[in-house]
């Protein structure tokens, strides 16, 4: 009987304790006090983190792309994602979130109702994003165009559909430094800011675990697409042998040293880095270069 009540405590603990280790946690008002967003510099950070690539309706083009209606698909092994309504609408958008509503979203992972929010945002990324940029990202994207169509539901079936599951993945792989630590000059420093966290080139380019967690020690040694049918390439100076300024002219005008073009959803990364200011792409191809290679 002793022993019986002995493990049945031991399980309650235990659950306690799970249930507190992988628990919801958003950011308070109290965690953003002070900060004060300003848009011009927003847009950088929105291009940088290629909000409109993921959330614009499918086949926008132009100033259409900054109507965040949402309504992608991003087919996985896990199910398939559908990006939601991220415009400024009060009822089918974000519009009225508070910046800490917004930043838990963006940055922990934790919807608005304080539910896990699923990694295909990438919020693993974002977290070393600075609270300035943040703050910034938002008043960008309050000031862009409402829209009124409702997002839709993932696809997701049993068991990834239980969103407390969540927590634990946050665990296991939502943490950590720098993939690319160490002493670098500021310029690789901004380079590691822009690729590591903003644009969060990671989350395509390193391969991916069975659980879906990076495999860091391969960082951005390439990867299979998310339906696991092609591959997505190795750019890390184990295979590519490209020069700073290659990569440069590459991040700007989508041309390869052979003269082909980026193409598919590369394209839309170009498109955007190509709105940022030159050092930050010069800032990227320094960055590349002091990756550790990935045969």
């Amino acid at each position: 009987m002793r022993l019986g009540r002995f493990l049945l405590g031991l399980i309650i603990l235990g659950g306690a304790a799970g249930w507190y280790l992988t628990r919801p946690a958003p950011l308070s008002d109290a965690d953003v006090a002070g900060l004060k967003g300003e848009a011009a510099r927003g847009e950088a950070v929105f291009n940088a983190a290629g909000c409109a690539s993921c959330h614009m309706a499918e086949g926008a083009k132009g100033e259409a792309t900054l109507v965040l209606s949402g309504g992608k698909r991003f087919a996985t092994a896990f199910g398939t994602f559908i990006a939601p309504n991220i415009s400024p609408d009060p009822d089918h958008g974000i519009g009225g979130w508070t910046l800490a509503e917004f930043a838990s979203a963006v940055q922990r992972g934790v919807s608005r109702q304080g539910q896990h929010l699923y990694p295909a945002l990438p919020y693993v990324a974002y977290a070393r994003a600075t609270a300035q940029d943040i703050a910034d990202l938002k008043a960008y994207m309050d000031t862009l165009p409402r829209s009124a169509e409702a997002s839709r539901p993932h696809e997701v079936g049993f068991p990834f559909n239980i969103r407390a599951t969540l927590g634990g993945w946050k665990l296991l792989f939502g943490g950590g430094d720098w993939a690319v630590p160490g002493n670098l000059t500021p310029t690789e420093a901004r380079g590691r800011y822009i690729v590591e966290a903003l644009a969060h080139c990671g989350e395509c380019h390193t391969p991916r675990n069975a659980l879906g967690g990076l495999d860091r020690s391969r960082w951005l040694g390439g990867a299979a697409t998310p339906t696991g049918t092609g591959k997505i390439p190795n750019i890390t100076p184990g295979r590519l042998t490209w020069s700073e300024a290659e990569i440069l002219e590459y991040l700007t005008t989508g041309t390869t040293p052979d003269y082909d073009f980026a193409g598919g959803e590369m394209a839309h990364v170009v498109e955007n880095m190509s709105k940022l200011p030159a050092t930050d792409r010069q800032a990227v191809a320094a960055y590349l270069k002091r990756v550790p290679p990935v045969p």
